[in-house]
């Protein structure tokens, strides 16, 4: 009896490692090795500084061999696998090659320990999703491949939806033990910067404490080829340093930022530089002193630039008073085309607004043709759900960066490449949390991300089709049913949120449930949802076309895109209401009205989601128990979630069209409303 408990007991215990294992280490777990036997040549010195990096490559090769040994010379007649730096392989400065050999193994060239690192990789990769080819070559297309992560020194995360900080708690940094796994599954992907604190910064960060333990984070990281790079507060010579100014011009605030810069450099050699968001929702910056953007740039940027430092500047600048919220970054950017050091870049998010479920490309993508831009997206999901829906973003991140812009024949990504300086920026959605991003799914945004900053030509279907076959199952059948429920997802989740160009229906604080009603005393209008959505008893939607009173928005577009925009007719129906507002009876090309259209997006994104659990149920038994019971959970949650968007937003609408709804809905406007008064997510979370 006790030995039947006792086997009862540890079936149990090894489950809930298995799970663990599934979830915590990412799609780096390698439960089969496929290698029956490696001896591996590595000719990166053992002192050197690049030692740390050839430890890295030999713990990956022990993870994908039976049994490994380690050749100390060439000479062994026993090696297959050799891992070389070459300077005469044309790959670039973190490119590899990597090519089949006479003894059953791989030949893995690069000019640089980094490029050996992804080499390594991508033939551990080639290895879990299949056979590998005899032959390949790759590189990155972007220099900077770099994570934001918005943490703040008390141990929060704003818009974080996986638990606490993974780098400071309680004003101090954490010094997690595991953050070597992070570091793997950045590196697996090519993620090569990270920075590691909010945007909304701090002027703590650059204290003398918290600067020592970011050399210790430096340090660990630096062996997987990622620097660490920090947000600053642009008022920090004041707040930090007691000068009476932060005035970008002020002599003694150029020498403090000077002084700070070589201070940083002196703890950490590798260290990449600053993130800045000024003068934007109240944080400070250049123009508090009558300054320009490009003023507070040039002079971070002369800081680091013997450093080797760039500065990336965010283009998010959002004033309350400032008109269209659309129209912002373009109005204040585009005059300083030309103006900034060439070891600054200018971060744009994807769309004009805030990463919305569905926006147009910002118009200053392919506009400022004299600076250097890069795109911001965003991995978690603020405005999708948080970590309690399913949703892919590849398929909206493809969508942005393979729109032409008509600047040239040039796609948003195109814009960005042929630039001195290049990079590609997202924001993390890691936390303290056992699965890191508190929904297995949720993982797939990260690698997605990392994929796709390495190269931005390959197709959302294949990256989750890798992601699936080396964290959920190599099943066929399994995978690709699971990607079509991936492919479909983030479609579903605009449908029952924002469809048709909707946006910032979202609770006004945490970004959470539906709250189109929200009237806060004393808020000024374009901080509310009502602002972007605009109805009335005469229809609904943002007119940003150049007619009837709209803000023009239009006009910040190359043709033929601005008069496509510009027309409801032409315009794309997924964007309509971006761009106009359309009476309730307003009939599309497709015959349909306005009215009918809403209803179809958003009963329709329900039913999506109904589908989603029908498909999934199919996969019992063919993927992990512990991650099937994992999303069959959570698509309970979703499909709650999304009738409670259906329920709410159609029949606010309701109240101005006066038109009947073409479903049946689940809760009442007032039980809707009443939702968002219980507790928020992340008390959810702590429960």
């Amino acid at each position: 009896m006790k030995r039947g408990l006792f086997l009862l007991l540890m079936a149990v215990f090894c489950s809930v490692l298995t799970a663990t294992a599934q979830t915590s280490n990412l799609w780096l777990n390698c439960p089969e090795k496929p290698i029956a036997s490696a001896t591996l040549y590595c000719n990166i010195p053992d002192k050197s500084q690049d030692a740390g990096t050839k430890t890295v490559i030999v713990n990956e090769f022990a993870a994908l061999a039976q049994q490994l040994k380690v050749a100390k010379s060439p000479k062994d007649k026993n090696i297959n696998y050799e891992v070389l730096i070459d300077n005469t392989v044309d790959v670039g400065a973190e490119g590899f090659s990597v090519e089949s050999n006479d003894k059953g193994g791989y030949t893995i060239k690069a000019k640089t320990a980094a490029g050996a690192l992804y080499g390594t990789y991508s033939l551990m990769r080639a290895y879990k999703i299949g056979k590998p080819m005899q032959k390949w070559t790759d590189m990155p297309r972007f220099q900077v491949r770099i994570l934001n992560h918005w943490d703040n020194p008390d141990g929060s995360v704003e818009r974080g939806y996986a638990g606490r900080s993974i780098w400071f708690d309680g004003g101090k940094i954490n010094f997690r033990s595991d953050i070597e796994t992070y570091a793997r599954a950045n590196a697996s992907v090519g993620i090569n910067g990270t920075v590691i604190d909010n945007v909304n910064a701090d002027p703590k960060v650059l204290d003398k404490e918290i600067l020592s333990g970011v050399k210790t984070i430096a340090d660990r990281l630096r062996p997987y080829n990622i620097k660490v790079y920090l947000a600053v507060n642009f008022s920090s010579p004041a707040a930090l340093g007691g000068l009476k100014t932060s005035d970008p011009l002020d002599n003694d605030v150029i020498d403090w930022w000077k002084k700070k810069v070589d201070e940083i450099y002196t703890l950490i050699p590798n260290f990449g530089g600053f993130l800045v968001k000024a003068n934007s929702e109240g944080l400070p910056g250049p123009m508090d002193f009558g300054r320009t953007h490009a003023d507070g740039a040039n002079m971070l940027a002369k800081a680091l630039k013997p450093h080797g430092g760039i500065v990336m500047w965010r283009a998010f600048v959002y004033n309350p008073q400032g008109g269209d919220r659309a129209k912002q970054a373009y109005e204040e950017f585009m005059p300083l085309d030309g103006k900034f050091d060439d070891n600054v870049i200018i971060q744009i998010k994807n769309g004009p607004v805030d990463f919305q479920p569905r926006e147009p490309f910002s118009p200053l993508f392919g506009a400022m043709k004299k600076t250097q831009t890069m795109a911001e997206l965003q991995i978690t999901q603020e405005y999708l759900g948080y970590s309690d829906h399913l949703c892919y973003l590849a398929t909206m991140w493809k969508e942005f960066m393979d729109y032409p812009t008509f600047h040239g024949n040039q796609s948003v990504v195109q814009t960005t490449l042929n630039q001195k300086l290049t990079a590609f920026s997202a924001v993390a959605n890691t936390g303290t949390m056992k699965n890191w991003c508190g929904y297995v799914m949720a993982q797939a945004n990260w690698y997605a991300f990392g994929r796709l900053a390495w190269n931005p030509w390959i197709s959302a279907r294949q990256i989750a089709k890798e992601w699936v076959m080396q964290t959920i199952t190599k099943d066929e059948k399994a995978v690709n049913t699971i990607c079509d429920i991936m492919m479909e997802s983030r479609e579903a989740v605009t449908n029952y949120m924002t469809p048709l160009g909707l946006h910032h229906l979202m609770g006004w604080s945490d970004h959470w449930g539906p709250e189109p009603w929200t009237s806060i005393p004393g808020a000024r209008e374009d901080w509310l949802p009502r602002y972007y959505h605009k109805a009335d008893k005469y229809g609904l939607g943002f007119n940003r076309s150049s007619k009837n009173g709209g803000s023009n928005a239009v006009e910040q577009y190359q043709e033929p895109l601005r008069s496509m925009y510009d027309d409801p007719r032409l315009c794309p129906k997924e964007m309509v209401l971006w761009f106009h507002h359309l009476p309730w009876n307003y009939c599309f090309n497709d015959g349909k009205t306005l009215w009918q259209s809403l209803n179809d997006h958003y009963n329709g994104g329900v039913q999506q989601v109904v589908n989603f659990q029908k498909t999934w149920q199919s996969l019992k038994g063919s993927v992990p128990e512990s991650i099937f019971k994992e999303v069959e959970g959570k698509l309970e949650v979703q499909l709650d979630e999304a009738q409670w968007w259906r329920d709410g937003c159609m029949q606010y609408f309701q109240t101005f069209s006066n038109m009947p709804l073409l479903f049946a809905p689940k809760y009442t406007l007032e039980q809707c409303k009443a939702k968002l008064r219980t507790k928020s997510y992340v008390e959810r979370q702590k429960d």
